[in-house]
């Protein structure tokens, strides 16, 4: 089983299916066990319990906003992919921004109640979301 998995979404699951594939080509070169796959967005609620991230195409930024409807309580990584990396599909970027979010959920620690940090939201340098 894989140290990390990811899911990526995009309205039906086909440029994210490329973004994917490039995530875990630059994953292997890194020597990280990332499993990362494609799906429509409306297919989330079905994965949630089994993935620890999710990044949303950069077109879907009002799902972004939404996100806490659709994962409830899950621990899960949610991260809007950045349209320079999105377009360029370069898996490359997207991981590093991936890793990013996680090293961010880290450095963060815990709340002021002492719960753990439940999701890494990064929205940094994100532009606006661009229409599908």
């Amino acid at each position: 089983m894989a140290d990390l998995r990811v899911m990526l979404v995009c309205g039906s699951g086909a440029s994210s299916g490329f973004m994917a594939s490039n995530i875990r080509k630059a994953a292997a070169k890194r020597d990280l066990d990332i499993e990362a796959f494609a799906r429509g967005e409306s297919e989330i609620e079905n994965y949630v319990s089994e993935i620890d991230a999710l990044m949303i195409g950069p077109h879907l930024g009002y799902l972004f906003e939404e996100i806490d409807d659709v994962i409830g309580e899950a621990d899960v990584a949610v991260v809007l992919m950045r349209p320079d990396y999105y377009a360029a599909l370069d898996g490359d970027a997207a991981l590093e921004h991936l890793l990013e979010a996680f090293s961010d959920a880290d450095d963060a620690g815990t709340a002021d109640d002492g719960s753990e940090a439940r999701e890494a939201r990064d929205t940094s340098d994100a532009e606006a979301p661009v229409a599908p």
